[in-house]
């Protein structure tokens, strides 16, 4: 079990004052709740949720047990998982951190995660994911993909790695769109950066794709000039970039605009960048699995080898809302 540690120098952390951070079942270490702690060691009034929820088929199909007897059986299980919890958080609550726990039974983990997300209004997610042993990317589980898509707050999946001291953060931004959401959505990404940055001592870098001239016009349209259009895509693309950099005073050198499909592009300069955290937007109608960034499909985070961090823009309503019932 990882002990804590206080690794966070830089300014306190608040934006995030009510943390649901997701249990692993299978192991002791706890990466997720180790990662909360560290965003918010230094800040004041913060309150970490660790939630589990638990679920054995076997319970429900004992016919020759009674409705109130397969009911203190669940209870005794959530009674053996509370005590595990409590010793997992000790460390840390002994430290005069502010840490509870919650175990339910619910056959649907990422339901029971947003459920309690709407009904203790917490502000941030944590869940930890998997390493691929070949390639080092995040595996990410099907719990992981529903809360990607349709948790209300941000979520932020970790890897077991420890965040390094002076890393790097980058934020994904869409500067194709002409939208008042997407611009939102851009400036919401960043702040959110340049917000960690400050807290890990972290450096904000922002990264953006750009299309390739398709090649079917050229075959269709002898006359058309592919030269001059990659240039003028990518000519709007730099000074659209250049005025989301200034508008947050970041320095030139801390841009990248990338020829190239999004979910080629990022994954490619986070390992150039050895980026600690990845920060990306969903437009929130359809969830990642249609649109992630302009065109970013799913399989963009599956080649990271970082930390995610996803935001939904404003006003985005999940399809698990109370409001929705």
């Amino acid at each position: 079990m990882l002990m804590p540690t206080h690794l966070c120098k830089g300014a306190a952390m608040t934006k995030y004052n009510n943390i649901l951070v997701v249990a692993d079942p299978a192991q002791d270490n706890q990466p997720a709740l180790s990662r909360a702690v560290h965003l918010v060691q230094h800040s004041q009034d913060v309150k970490i949720t660790l939630f589990l929820a638990i679920y054995d088929f076997s319970y429900e199909m004992t016919s020759m047990l009674s409705a109130d007897e397969r009911q203190a059986m669940r209870r005794g299980v959530i009674m053996q998982r509370e005590e595990w919890l409590k010793d997992i958080i000790r460390p840390y609550t002994d430290e005069g951190l502010n840490i509870e726990i919650t175990v339910v039974w619910h056959n649907r983990p990422y339901e029971a995660v947003i459920a309690e997300v709407f009904a203790n209004a917490h502000d941030l997610v944590v869940k930890a994911t998997h390493d691929h042993d070949k390639i080092g990317s995040v595996i990410f589980t099907p719990t992981d993909w529903h809360l990607l898509r349709k948790c209300p707050c941000p979520v932020l999946m970790v890897k077991e790695n420890k965040w390094p001291e002076n890393g790097k953060i980058i934020a994904c931004v869409n500067l194709a769109a002409d939208s008042e959401t997407h611009d939102q959505l851009n400036d919401a990404i960043v702040s959110e950066a340049l917000a960690i940055g400050k807290a890990l001592e972290a450096e904000v870098n922002l990264v953006n794709a750009y299309p390739a001239t398709p090649v079917n016009i050229t075959i269709e349209l002898p006359e058309f000039d592919p030269a001059s259009y990659t240039d003028a895509v990518r000519g709007h693309h730099l000074t659209s970039m250049k005025a989301l950099r200034h508008k947050h005073g970041l320095p030139e050198e801390q841009t990248h605009v990338i020829e190239g499909l999004p979910e080629d592009v990022i994954p490619q300069v986070a390992e150039e960048l050895d980026a600690e955290l990845v920060i990306l937007g969903t437009t929130g109608r359809t969830g990642l699995s249609a649109v992630f960034i302009g065109n970013t499909a799913e399989h963009t985070i599956d080649s990271l080898n970082c930390d995610l961090l996803a935001l939904k823009p404003e006003g985005y309503l999940s399809p698990l809302s109370p409001q929705l019932k």
